[in-house]
């Protein structure tokens, strides 16, 4: 099967108005390692209207697509109709094609390459991700209110490639780490981990939720896990068995996995925000504020106000 590669992609998205491919690439690119671009789906659907469709084929980069419209995603064993909006991951292991339904099509798509989001400039590893594993089908219905805070990512990413600040491309590969972990988030959590065993499974999901609740931006914020109990309801196993899993894998309980991370961002808030003590006990899910500074002193042997100065 042909891999396509991204100077293919510019000659197929150029049509035949005569556009010069390199017309086509974001200001400051050629400077940049790895590739990155962004498009609009109702400018390009008017320009290749005339034109076939992209066969099914592999590409040689990443695609990340919100899709406005119905269309219809074919993979080698599986069809996936789309009714309205959706969120799509392409990854250069799974070929695909999507086709258009109708004429009312809109939304917008990003493509790069492995080496624009590496994990030295990024902190992310795009074939560890499970969104981009070979064993799914990431395409994702959305909903209306779903599909306006994707549309505000698309566009901020749109506003920055055309600026002329120099670290862009820093800020783009934030876009797009926030777009693809909306994308995890909207993955079930059976396909995000199914590839593990029980013991780990339980560990990964627990450690998925416990982040999840983090960072604390308001004081209005506030945790709703805050227990072994809580995470192990959450989870619909027993405590005893949450505890025995955590402590084989990581060498803590749940209550010490909890605690390191409850320590690590009330030292953040005490730092780096102006809140009292007392909102920062209220957001970390402490009722009463001598429980939260007891608790504090007794993992730091210092006090919240102490350590704050």
């Amino acid at each position: 099967m042909k891999l396509k590669s991204i100077d293919e992609f510019y000659q197929e998205i150029s049509g035949d108005s005569g556009t010069e491919p390199s017309t086509l690439l974001p200001n400051g690119i050629q400077k940049e390692i790895g590739h990155f671009n962004v498009f609009n789906i109702k400018e390009l659907y008017e320009r290749l209207k005339d034109k076939s469709f992209m066969p099914y084929d592999r590409r040689a980069y990443y695609k990340i697509s919100l899709i406005r419209g119905k269309n219809r995603v074919e993979y080698a064993d599986k069809v996936i109709d789309i009714e309205k909006n959706a969120l799509l991951f392409a990854t250069p292991k799974i070929p695909y094609n999507y086709v258009p339904q109708d004429t009312q099509q809109s939304g917008h798509f990003c493509v790069f390459t492995s080496e624009f989001l590496t994990k030295d400039k990024s902190g992310i590893e795009l074939d560890k991700l499970p969104i981009f594993q070979t064993d799914g089908y990431p395409v994702f219905q959305l909903t209306d209110e779903e599909t306006i805070e994707i549309d505000l990512l698309f566009k901020k990413i749109h506003k920055e490639i055309n600026s002329d600040y120099v670290y862009k491309y820093d800020l783009i590969r934030n876009y797009v780490a926030e777009l693809i972990h909306f994308g995890q988030k909207l993955q079930p959590i059976t396909a995000l981990y199914s590839k593990h065993n029980s013991a780990a499974r339980v560990s990964s999901l627990f450690m998925e939720l416990l982040e999840r609740q983090f960072p604390i931006e308001s004081p209005r914020q506030r945790l709703e896990l805050k227990s072994a109990k809580d995470f192990a309801v959450r989870l619909a196993i027993h405590v005893n068995h949450l505890n025995k899993v955590l402590k084989e894998n990581s060498g803590k309980t749940t209550t010490e996995l909890i605690s390191d991370r409850l320590i690590h961002e009330a030292k953040i808030l005490l730092k780096e925000t102006d809140w009292n003590i007392s909102e920062i006990a209220y957001s970390l899910g402490f009722e009463e504020l001598a429980h939260f500074s007891n608790f504090f002193k007794k993992q730091t042997a210092l006090s919240p106000l102490s350590f704050r100065v």
